[in-house]
């Protein structure tokens, strides 16, 4: 059974940094391209970052660029967010997401791309 469990979340205060981590179990985590989506309250799932079973990463340049980073282990079967110059924008529930891929160099933005999801890490940044 694949499971994805999120850790690292918490309360921060403005311009600090966390960092995320998402470990699967039940999967070859290897063969996997993970992703990092968020959802605050009245707001639809947000993507935020991606990255293919190469190591290559995209992130949602818009609302996280130069801030988050997204990596992965695969010796600890663990995907990682880096957020750092946290903003209070950046309050939200934050979702690992993985599927399987065959094509090594590929990650996905959409959420429809992924078939397993954890069950969400809070992040409050406060002002």
């Amino acid at each position: 059974q694949v499971q994805l469990a999120e850790s690292g979340g918490g309360l921060v205060q403005v311009g600090g940094s966390l960092r995320l981590s998402c470990t699967a179990s039940g999967v070859t985590f290897s063969t996997y391209a993970m992703g990092w989506f968020r959802q605050a309250p009245g707001i639809e799932r947000e993507f935020v970052a991606a990255v293919s079973r190469a190591g290559t990463t995209t992130t949602n340049t818009d609302s996280v660029k130069g801030r988050f980073t997204m990596f992965r282990d695969n010796a600890k079967n663990t995907a990682y967010l880096q957020m750092n110059s946290l903003k209070p924008e950046d309050t939200a529930v934050y979702y690992c997401a993985g599927v399987y891929s065959s094509a090594y160099y590929s990650s996905y933005r959409s959420e429809k791309e992924y078939d397993h999801w954890g069950q969400g890490t809070q992040v409050t940044v406060s002002s």
